[in-house]
């Protein structure tokens, strides 16, 4: 599928979602008189998340729709005239808008690192400064859940991992939008049917503990359940006692063969996941359903799900929400939006700089690609560097708008998350460590280098 269907889930105008500086900026530009000159952002982040050695570009679909969503209503103005903040020339200016900036964007799925643009935005300053918060709020989101979800199937070693996270999430919003960057990182299927029909990504789930608590006892409510749906038969086997769980699945499993079908499976939720595993996999083996999965849930992460494999835990299947959908041990991104040259009066170009005593937080100027260098099919470095000094065949990022036309065509989902898979697979398993993984060099080009050591000099001395 390649619509990400913003307007779907969002049926109203989404002009106003944004930062009210945005739109004070905004005001100041057309004040005085230069809201249409071309300006240059970029979309980056400082620091990989969950101390980790790279992230996972999502959300850019998203992010590039949302373009097409940026129009200003009657009621939208309405609104911002009741903020007395506005004259209403402005207004009549906001309700003309129609954006046309130029956008360039890495592939969704595509490994990143910290400082590289992600989208490099040219245009109007007035309409690129207004597209800095939504641009930011879904792929810094986005990004966040694609990398963590990354982390967990790696963990998994070949298993598959279902992203179960929706009860979780922050708000509808974050289950949707969560539920798709999870997909985008590996994840094999979803608990989320919308997500799965606005998607296209597969959906799973049979039975929680309030159907077994429903019923008289344990084995009724197998039997029940079977008799309703015998081709979904995968019984969540610890409302009670585990193990005593396990045998009554058997024991439905048996009968569901009898009458033509297959237990599909069971699943943990609870408990020492890798002795139980253990112990299920046996009487199951035992009683002749060597082929019965195992699923196991219960606050799993990357490093949970590596310990219960180190512990010879026998699990099929892992079913991540909280800890997944959540980001649970980092929850923002901190993706900026920095801009990096302004087209002055008389045609030419002025590369502009942020300061900080932080260095992390220092920019960097100018109109900024990536290269990223291969050698026999491995990812050796990156260098951002300026395009102005020339094409490259190797740069990363894509034209995907022209002056407000989309001249790319979307990118579906099963495309970016084969590009997740590929790319992580050229990249090095000393970068993709847990602990303490090795950098991935990102070098900067000496020539912006040069330009941005003197704007540095230059910005001190005006000091």
């Amino acid at each position: 599928m390649g619509a990400t269907h913003l307007a779907e889930l969002y049926r109203h105008s989404l002009a106003l979602a944004t930062d009210l500086y945005q739109l004070t900026m905004a005001y100041g530009y057309w004040k005085s008189g230069v809201a249409d000159r071309e300006a240059v952002f970029h979309l980056t982040f400082r620091v990989p998340p969950f101390r980790g050695g790279y992230a996972i570009a999502a959300g850019i679909e998203p992010a590039l729709e949302l373009l097409d969503q940026v129009r200003f209503t009657d009621d939208d103005l309405a609104y911002l005239a009741s903020l007395k903040l506005f004259e209403p020339g402005f207004l009549d200016y906001l309700r003309a808008l129609e954006m046309t900036c130029t956008v360039d964007a890495v592939p969704e799925g595509a490994v990143v690192f910290a400082h590289e643009p992600l989208l490099r935005v040219t245009g109007p300053v007035l309409q690129a400064q207004l597209l800095e918060t939504p641009l930011l709020a879904i792929i810094n989101y986005q990004t966040l859940i694609a990398t963590k979800a990354a982390r967990v199937v790696q963990a998994a070693r070949g298993r598959g991992v279902l992203e179960f996270g929706m009860r979780r999430a922050q708000n509808l919003d974050g289950a949707f939008s969560g539920s798709r960057a999870a997909y985008i990182g590996g994840c094999a299927a979803t608990s989320n049917v919308l997500a799965g029909k606005l998607y296209g990504i597969p959906v799973r789930g049979t039975h929680a503990h309030s159907w077994v608590m429903f019923h008289d006892d344990e084995l009724t409510a197998f039997r029940t359940y079977a008799a309703a749906m015998p081709d979904n038969c995968l019984f969540l086997v610890d409302t009670y006692d585990t193990l005593d769980g396990v045998a009554h699945a058997i024991q439905v499993g048996r009968e569901l063969r009898a009458a033509g079908h297959e237990l599909i499976g069971i699943r943990l939720d609870s408990g020492d996941l890798a002795h139980l595993s253990i112990e299920a996999r046996r009487m199951l083996d035992d009683a002749g359903f060597p082929n019965a999965r195992i699923v196991a849930s219960n606050d799993l992460d990357e490093l949970l799900i590596g310990s219960l494999l180190e512990q010879d835990a026998k699990i099929d299947t892992f079913g991540v929400g909280t800890k997944l959908v959540t980001a649970y041990d980092q929850p923002a991104l901190g993706g900026v939006y920095k801009l990096g040259a302004v087209r002055e009066a008389d045609g030419s170009w002025r590369d502009v700089i942020k300061l900080s005593e932080q260095p992390i937080k220092i920019s960097n100027p100018g109109h900024l690609g990536v290269r990223r260098i291969l050698r026999d099919g491995e990812m050796i470095r990156d260098v951002i560097y300026d395009v102005r000094d020339g094409a490259a065949d190797d740069e990363l990022l894509v034209r995907a708008i022209e002056r407000g036309v989309r001249v790319r065509g979307a990118s579906t989902i099963e495309e970016a998350r084969a590009r997740c898979a590929a790319d992580l697979a050229r990249l090095s398993p000393r970068t993709k460590r847990f602990m303490n993984p090795q950098p991935y060099p990102v070098e900067l080009d000496p020539r912006v280098e040069v330009r941005k050591q003197a704007l540095i000099a230059a910005a001190q001395g005006g000091r």
